[in-house]
């Protein structure tokens, strides 16, 4: 059976449950040009110090790295909103700094410490009953703190507000058994828990701390495996059989962009129909 992907990863799939269109613009033709909101920008930037730092580099160091991914982000790739003016646009480019250098102190003030196996670590994996591999990058690898023979995942996220407690399952579960997979296959170590790091971007006002943590004990899991087993047979299935990848107005990312690309897609006697909305 030949597919349009090599494999599935927890973007690819978010992306093709919430939007086809644009999941095949992106994952199948590899046009990356939808821009990101500042607070991606500034995420990314923050994953970029948190990687040289528990890659061995200073606090100051790996500030400094990550001011760099960021201040090198051209401006087409960022989705600047209101701001269209390029004054008003180096308003917010200021701003931005200004809130990476916060977050990021934030995180560092107290890091969290762990005995590190691997950063940035990339992996792919067959699963067995799945007719896609499988690929994930896990921020951090480290010996899990509660088994010493097997390892926590580590994953890094700057937000603009905390996700909601009781919601891990709903939010990180999917992500969380793509690495899993891949980890495991990798280190060839029990893999015991996914550990959610937030630091939250702007100064809390009520002066609480800035991070927040979130665990997923896979020692727990069973019927979330069967869920993500299911649903990436069906998804493989489902795009086995599409022909027509059509628009979503409603995605509040990339819906207006989708239309965008259905319309470019349309054949040219589409356009020569004599239709026409009533006068």
């Amino acid at each position: 059976m030949k597919f349009p992907i090599k494999h599935w990863s927890h973007s690819s799939l978010m992306a093709f449950l919430r939007n086809p269109l644009a999941w095949y613009k992106r994952y199948v033709e590899e046009i990356y040009d939808m821009p990101s909101g500042p607070a991606g920008v500034i995420g990314r930037a923050g994953h970029v110090a948190l990687q040289h730092f528990y890659g061995g580099v200073g606090k100051e160091g790996a500030v400094a790295l990550g001011l760099e991914y960021l201040r090198n982000v051209p401006d087409f790739e960022i989705n600047f909103g209101k701001a269209k003016t390029k004054t008003a646009q180096k308003k917010k480019r200021g701003q931005m700094e200004r809130d990476y250098l916060q977050a990021v102190g934030f995180y560092l003030a107290r890091p969290p410490k762990y005995k590190v196996l691997g950063v940035e670590v990339k992996g792919t994996a067959k699963v067995e009953g799945l007719l896609l591999p499988i690929k994930a990058v896990s921020d951090l690898v480290v010996v899990s703190k509660v088994d010493p023979r097997g390892v926590d995942i580590v994953d890094h996220k700057f937000v603009s507000a905390f996700s909601p407690y009781g919601a891990d399952k709903s939010l990180f579960v999917m992500q969380a058994i793509f690495n899993y997979y891949t980890v495991k296959k990798t280190f060839g170590k029990p893999v015991r828990r996914f550990v959610v790091q937030e630091c939250k971007i702007s100064r809390n006002a009520d002066g609480k701390s800035q991070m927040r943590r979130y665990i997923i004990d896979f020692r727990t899991f069973h019927q979330e495996f069967i869920i993500f087993n299911r649903l990436l047979r069906d998804a493989t299935i489902h795009l086995k059989h599409m022909r027509v990848f059509l628009p979503n107005p409603s995605d509040m990312f990339e819906g207006e962009n989708s239309l965008d690309i259905y319309r470019i897609n349309l054949p040219p006697e589409e356009y020569d129909s004599h239709f026409r909305p009533d006068e």
